[in-house]
């Protein structure tokens, strides 16, 4: 259980499974850069940033999902101190940024389709919603990826958005962390803000 929360009102947090880029979106908002494994599936407890002048955190928690070298259970439990951490600052939390590999995530989804098997960000982009958190798909790594509409019509239609992705900007955002390229995240996040009487946070992105 992840118990280092700094003890602020508004959050915003940024899950997704290993390797997506959470750790580079992070130092692309705050200006900061963070200790990340080589390997993914190797940080076990949030990254937190927090501004001293603004009762204001973001937070990067643990990657979920499949990690090379991890055993099952290990993943299971950081699954769920994730989930957990969600349900019991949901009220605090104003975005959940789920980040995804634009390249992979419609194989990865698809892949784990089934009767029996719900795909974690599938399953994550939901939850968000159950526990009334906004959430906002970063879909990063769009620089590698060629036909960008098609894509981002594709994820929508995955996650239960009716195509075409233009009319989900505020909920869905292609980026490129590394490349410094995440206004369109930016924009979406400023809706959810506003949307919450929170303009005093733009300043952040």
């Amino acid at each position: 259980m992840f118990e280092s929360r700094p003890d602020r009102d508004a959050e915003i947090v940024l899950v997704g499974r290993s390797n997506v880029g959470k750790s580079t979106l992070m130092r692309e908002i705050t200006g900061h850069t963070f200790d990340t494994g080589q390997r993914p599936g190797v940080t076990r407890s949030p990254n937190h940033f927090d501004w001293a002048s603004a009762d204001f955190v973001i937070s990067d928690l643990p990657g979920f999902g499949y990690m090379k070298g991890v055993p099952e259970e290990v993943r299971e439990d950081i699954k769920t101190d994730v989930v957990q951490y969600v349900e019991r600052n949901a009220e605090k939390i104003l975005v959940g940024i789920l980040v995804v590999d634009g390249k992979s995530v419609i194989d990865i989804i698809d892949r784990h389709s089934g009767p029996d098997e719900i795909p974690h960000d599938v399953e994550m982009f939901h939850f968000l919603r159950e526990v009334g958190v906004e959430p906002v798909v970063a879909v990063n790594k769009m620089d590698k990826v060629e036909d960008e509409e098609e894509r981002l019509n594709e994820l929508c239609d995955r996650l239960g958005l009716h195509p075409p992705w233009q009319q989900w900007q505020e909920t869905v955002a292609p980026i490129s962390a590394k490349r410094g390229s995440i206004e369109p995240l930016n924009e979406a996040v400023r809706h959810h803000l506003h949307e919450a009487q929170r303009d005093d946070l733009f300043q952040f992105f």
